[in-house]
């Protein structure tokens, strides 16, 4: 079997598995991947958009009925748990919307979230939002990566078409990083204030 066939056969399992566990990363590559015409589009957007929001809520679930396991203490523990707390309690409804837009924190939000008074209900909602603008925007840019690439390039081989994909998200990686710790510092300072 061809790693085209592959793809193509398990290719919305791998980004709804992918988005769950990683994110950015699996839903960029689904919108690579669709525009090689490897599956549909829609498929690789709902696997982004169902990976998030499954993984979101269990994480939200664990935090309201399963703090007391170790895995779960030990995340209530990492040192963006307390500037979780802090952008959730200044802004619940805006945090809920785009935690996961926000670089390292977006694991640990759900979970903080689900210790806090949020509803379970009113969760759902935003989170159903936000994971549905995540899952169908960051499949739209690695699909539009793919029109440039070609553009640019022409219709490169498969391998190296992922492979260029990975360096750009490497790249976007390291400067969405950066600018989030300065964003968040600042946001951090002041909330202190």
């Amino acid at each position: 079997m061809s790693l085209e066939q592959l793809i193509g056969e398990y290719g919305p399992v791998a980004v709804f598995l992918g988005a769950a566990v990683e994110g950015e990363t699996a839903a960029f590559l689904g919108g690579v991947i669709s525009h090689r015409g490897l599956m549909p589009y829609w498929q690789a957007a709902a696997g982004a958009f169902l990976g998030s929001l499954i993984a979101d809520q269990a994480l939200f679930f664990a935090g309201r009925h399963a703090n007391r396991l170790a895995i779960v203490q030990r995340m209530m523990r990492v040192k963006a748990a307390e500037r979780v707390r802090t952008l959730l309690a200044a802004h619940p409804t805006g945090f809920i919307l785009s935690f996961r837009f926000i670089y390292g924190i977006r694991t640990v939000s759900p979970l903080m979230i689900g210790l806090s008074g949020i509803s379970p209900l009113r969760f759902f909602f935003l989170n159903l939002i936000a994971a549905f603008v995540w899952g169908v925007g960051i499949t739209a840019i690695g699909y539009l990566f793919g029109n440039a690439v070609e553009a640019l390039f022409g219709r490169l081989r498969l391998h190296v078409h992922m492979l260029a994909a990975l360096g750009v998200i490497l790249v976007a990686v390291a400067v969405t990083a950066f600018l989030a710790r300065k964003t968040l510092s600042r946001v951090w300072a002041g909330t202190r204030n």
